[in-house]
């Protein structure tokens, strides 16, 4: 079944120049290998399709049940140069939130 990423993790966003920075942090452990396996490079960048136009880093941290994205050229040029309404990606870490992934028919959200 499709789930909404915002059922499994919350997330974090910023900015480094023209590179915005999205982490995505498991709501609880048994999300993490969900997020790793669903949750690729290609998969944000095809969710990110017209915002992002460099490629995409992906690091997992498995000690904190995180990912960390660094979406390279997704900025229009940074905070100080971009026309952009959001120039430092404080709203990417919603954005990613809208995106589904697969899991199991028998998958358990076990969220309050």
């Amino acid at each position: 079944m499709k789930v909404s990423l915002r059922k499994l993790a919350h997330a974090r966003s910023g900015d480094k120049g023209d590179t915005a920075n999205v982490g995505l942090i498991a709501l609880q452990p048994q999300y993490y290998p969900f997020l790793v396996k669903e949750v690729t490079s290609e998969r944000v960048k095809t969710h990110f399709a017209g915002i992002c136009k460099g490629e995409i880093e992906r690091y997992e941290l498995p000690n904190l049940g995180a990912l960390n994205f660094l979406l390279h050229e997704s900025l229009g040029g940074g905070g100080t140069l971009s026309l952009k309404t959001d120039a430092q990606g404080k709203t990417y870490s919603s954005a990613l939130l809208r995106m589904e992934i697969d899991v199991p028919d028998d998958f358990e959200i076990t969220n309050k």
